[in-house]
């Protein structure tokens, strides 16, 4: 079996959750499975290694995680990209539509430098909106987004065309069908 589908065996889906006719792709399960996290940050920082990250953007929640393991691998520090109201200091906010409501990403203002260049990281892309929030805040404060980094894409919502409509480059592991 190869890497990747060996990382796709390990994600849950759970039908009709938040609602009705939704597949809800559950990475929890990757998480928990120690060799498939040491898997998932090997493949993704192999990916980076030699092209001068400076730091690694990851967004609230799951993506704090994969982020961690990302920056960790790479030896470059870690940018928060935070809910409203969960930074302590001042901070750059930018709100975004979901596919279920609206939300604001907040990141503290000295967050990075102009000129870094960064990882975006998330665990999934579905309509791409918290995405191009974290990239606009990224740009507001200078750096450089190298690329979108996801676990999965939805690629039927087209949050990565989206992305790529905006400028941005984007890499995901694994795709799915559907929502």
């Amino acid at each position: 079996m190869d890497t990747l589908e060996y990382l796709r065996g390990t994600v849950r889906s759970i039908p009709d959750w938040p609602e009705p006719g939704v597949v809800f792709r559950d990475v929890t399960t990757l998480l928990a499975d120690a060799a498939a996290l040491r898997v998932l940050a090997d493949t993704l920082a192999q990916r980076y290694l030699g092209q001068h990250i400076d730091r690694v953007a990851a967004i609230d929640a799951r993506g704090l995680i994969v982020g961690t393991l990302i920056a960790r691998e790479l030896n470059v520090g870690l940018v928060l990209l935070r809910k409203k109201g969960k930074l302590p200091h001042q901070t750059l906010a930018e709100s975004y539509s979901l596919e279920y409501g609206e939300a604001t990403l907040e990141i503290h203002v000295d967050a990075c430098t102009g000129g870094e260049r960064v990882l975006l990281v998330d665990d999934l892309i579905a309509t791409g909106g918290t995405m191009l929030a974290g990239a606009r805040l990224l740009k507001r404060l200078g750096a450089e987004v190298v690329e979108c980094v996801a676990i999965i894409d939805l690629p039927e919502l087209g949050g990565s065309d989206r992305l790529r409509k905006e400028g941005l480059t984007v890499h995901a592991l694994l795709d799915f069908p559907g929502h």
